[in-house]
């Protein structure tokens, strides 16, 4: 039925009629057609239409069958909307006899963008169908599944707002596209071989080479062990043979990734799990239509390059999801790295141009194609903790659904995030929307990637932020931002301050739906504490509006500051020294400590004793790269989190029940304010013993892990005992660690504490943006009803 023609429907008797305004996740989803279809098998009369707050429309007929069509709809909508309300009213019948599909309307904008999702399954039956017109063409969609937030421009989504709009449908599409009772109906990214997107092959140069079947030509390049750039969905990947270790290395050397373990993609289930061991849990997530990269533990027999995640307990699977992996991996094709298109730490490319030219000397080949991506994502990274999904890097197939807030802000907030791992996030009522992953902003194109984020968001939600949320360090650039922001912006912006670790915190609360105190044991690697000092192992009493620390980690010097992060060898001396003395520490350097020289030992030595260069840190993620070193396990940090990761899977195996090292509790001292502090020098003391005696890193590991637990639930029970609270919140990039959060949550729900976690947002950086925005809206609804 072409749109606007209306479908006749008998004349009601007795008719009422309401308005029924839709919002969330509506359009470009298949909505209006299921109106449609649910008014029209009523006999409503009516219509239905997109605007920029969402979905519109009135019925009109009995009440008993608005009622039913009411119930129908919110009980069965498309595979891809997620409503978030529906507001009625009732308005005077007109005595309509029909049901149309009417042209988008203008408005105030609130319509939400669907994530880009997987191909759907009725689409791939047709992709791999000889006898359908779309038999293997890359670009097959509807309106279950495909791009969204990659191609969007503007609202309302029509299909002259996307970058589908240089493409003009053919008649045979043109029909599918208005009929309502085609799945294709009003799919904006509808095409087909004669008049969509078409796949072009280049060379090293960039040259176009001839050939019938490009992606035949990429499988026999990848199998005789070239390097590939495949641009998909919403970004650009650089594939190789997972199982060629010339073919990897080249890849790792190419593209300055020394040991950062890689994506894998393989064609099927049956073939991750031939090479990782996969539950139930794990199998959902990676069949979701949102198909993240999910971290498996690694078979021993997997027949993967060990330079693929070397060091690495597990590898990082994700199944095919756009049309074009399916032509790649059709048959039993060999699992690929699938990693990001881009050199390390940079953002992944966007462009066709800016691909041949950033990814010059890297590739082999190109497979691109002419439809442009106007927003890249991340693939999404994901990991099954405690039997449930959580979400470490948050991007391709959830940004930008929104999360609901425990109640509104009173005002637009843009939160900026953090310098490293940045996501920012904007909150407009009670919906936050956390953008995909941005990555380090000490890297140029990383902070300009920053920036058009934020642009996208506030276009496509048409808000302007009444104020911005930031970190308290006055260096990051993010905070640098915020400030000039602040300065330029002629509406008068607010700003907010809000500290690294209560942010942290108030991300679990205001995903979890939590009000009031919690305790927060926040534990990460580094973050600017209100003293000016390095925090990192935190234990406050946090509510959204405000905090108190109770207790730390212990503190240690970091010799070199930055140059101790990336060389946790200096991390690891300072802790002997703190442990034994700096006479004693002589006798007991184990691990990689003992191949450092005298003459390099020497200035850390100083620097530590005058206080030099050394800031002192609290971090829970900097006892855990010493564990690292000492134990023999790791060196260097070549990526963020690596010596802590290499710790986590030595202790893979060992079982959980491992005795803890010795450790206290110490009140606070003169420097300490009101905080207690954890001590550590009985576990750094009982863990070189280990290692004198002849204990391997696997049973060190065990037990460094059972002790770091250990000492959170002493924590924990401490923090009861002054405050009252039972309800516990784990945030920070150390809860990443499976074996942490497995052991930790189980000793505090022993002790009669409830526990919450993160599970759509990363409890690393990439998690802070949310807990800026919610501490921002809750001290401004305080201000507003003192």
């Amino acid at each position: 039925m072409p749109k606007g023609r209306p479908e006749r429907a008998s004349a009601p008797s007795q008719a009422a009629r309401q308005r029924i305004r839709v919002r969330g996740i509506v359009q470009g989803v298949g909505f209006r057609p299921t109106v449609y279809r649910l008014a029209t098998e009523r006999g409503l009369a009516g219509w239905v239409l997109n605007d920029a707050e969402g979905v519109l429309l009135e019925v009109e007929g009995p009440s008993a069958r608005i009622a039913e069509f009411l119930a129908h709809l919110a009980r069965d909508p498309p595979p891809l909307a997620a409503i978030t309300a529906v507001e009625t009213e009732d308005v005077p019948p007109r005595g309509e006899t029909g049901f149309q599909i009417r042209p988008s309307a203008g408005g105030e904008r609130e319509a939400l963008v669907s994530p880009d999702v997987a191909v759907c399954p009725d689409c791939l039956r047709e992709l791999l169908d000889p006898a359908d017109r779309r038999f293997r063409y890359p670009f097959i969609n509807c309106t279950h599944c495909g791009p969204r937030y990659s191609i969007i421009l503007d609202v309302p989504y029509d299909r002259a707002r996307t970058t589908m709009r240089t493409f003009t449908m053919c008649r045979a599409c043109r029909a599918e596209y208005e009929d309502p009772a085609d799945r294709r109906f009003h799919a904006q990214p509808n095409a087909c071989p004669a008049c969509g997107p078409q796949l072009a092959l280049c060379d090293a140069a960039g040259r176009p080479v001839a050939t019938a079947d490009p992606v035949r030509a990429v499988r026999e390049a990848l199998l005789a062990g070239r390097i590939v750039t495949i641009k998909g969905l919403t970004g650009f990947h650089l594939a190789a043979d997972a199982r060629n270790d010339a073919a990897v290395g080249d890849l790792r050397r190419r593209k300055g990734r020394d040991q950062k373990p890689f994506a894998l993609m393989a064609g099927s289930l049956e073939a991750v799990a031939r090479a990782a061991l996969v539950d139930e849990a794990e199998r959902r997530l990676l069949e979701s239509r949102e198909r993240p990269i999910v971290l498996l533990r690694r078979r021993p027999d997997c027949g993967i390059s060990p330079l693929v995640a070397p060091r690495s307990g597990r590898l990082g699977f994700m199944l095919p999801y756009a049309p074009i992996h399916y032509l790649l991996f059709e048959g039993d094709f060999p699992p690929l790295v699938m990693t990001s298109g881009n050199l390390s730490e940079e953002p992944i490319c966007r462009e066709d141009e800016e691909a041949l030219q950033r990814l010059a000397g890297i590739a082999d080949l190109y497979l691109l194609h002419d439809r442009p991506i106007q927003t890249v994502c991340d693939d999404s990274v994901a990991v099954v903790q405690r039997g449930r999904p959580l979400l470490l890097r948050r991007g391709r197939g959830h940004a930008p659904r929104p999360l609901a807030l425990p109640r509104a802000s009173p005002v637009p907030i843009l939160a900026v995030g953090p310098e490293l791992r940045n996501a920012v996030c904007l909150v407009r009522g009670r919906d936050a929307f956390v953008s995909q992953h941005v990555g380090d902003l000490k890297n140029a194109l990383a902070a300009a990637y920053f920036e058009a984020a934020i642009e996208k968001l506030e276009r496509l939600l048409e808000v302007r932020p009444a104020v911005i949320a930031h970190d308290l360090h006055p260096a990051y650039l993010s905070t640098r931002y915020a400030r000039r922001r602040a300065e330029r912006d002629a509406h008068g912006v607010r700003l907010v301050g809000v500290q690294h670790h209560h942010a942290h915190i108030a991300s679990v609360c205001a995903e979890n739906g939590l009000e009031g105190d919690v305790i927060g044991l926040a534990m990460d690697g580094t973050g600017y504490g209100t003293d000016g000092t390095v925090w990192g192992g935190e234990v406050l009493r946090a509510s959204a509006e405000r905090f108190e620390r109770l207790g730390r980690l212990e503190g240690v010097p970091l010799p070199g500051g930055d140059a101790a992060i990336a060389h946790p060898v200096r991390t690891a001396w300072s802790y002997l020294v703190q442990a034994f003395g700096p006479e004693a520490a002589e006798a007991h350097r184990v691990g990689a400590v003992a191949e450092v020289s005298a003459e390099d030992r020497r200035p850390w030595t100083d620097m530590i004793a005058r206080g030099l260069r050394s800031p002192r840190s609290s971090g829970l993620g900097r006892l855990f790269d010493a564990a690292s070193v000492l134990a023999g396990i790791a060196a260097e940090n070549t990526y963020e989190g690596q010596a802590a990761m290499e710790l986590e899977a030595a202790a893979e195996g060992e079982p959980d029940e491992a005795e803890p090292y010795p450790f206290a509790l110490r009140d606070p001292g003169a420097k300490d304010g009101a905080a207690w502090a954890i001590e550590t020098g009985g576990l750094v003391r009982g863990l070189v013993a280990d290692l004198e005696r002849g204990a391997g890193a696997g049973p060190v590991a065990a037990r460094f892990h059972a002790t770091a637990a250990a000492m959170l639930c002493e924590a924990a029970r401490r923090a009861r005992a002054q405050t009252g609270l039972g309800r516990v919140a784990l945030s920070g990039g150390c809860f990443a660690n499976d074996r942490l959060v497995r052991l930790a949550a189980a000793g505090l729900e022993a002790d009669g504490f409830q526990v919450y976690v993160h599970r759509d947002v990363p409890p690393g950086d990439g998690g802070v943006a949310l807990g800026q925005a919610w501490v921002a809206a809750a001290r401004l609804r305080a201000e507003g009803e003192a």
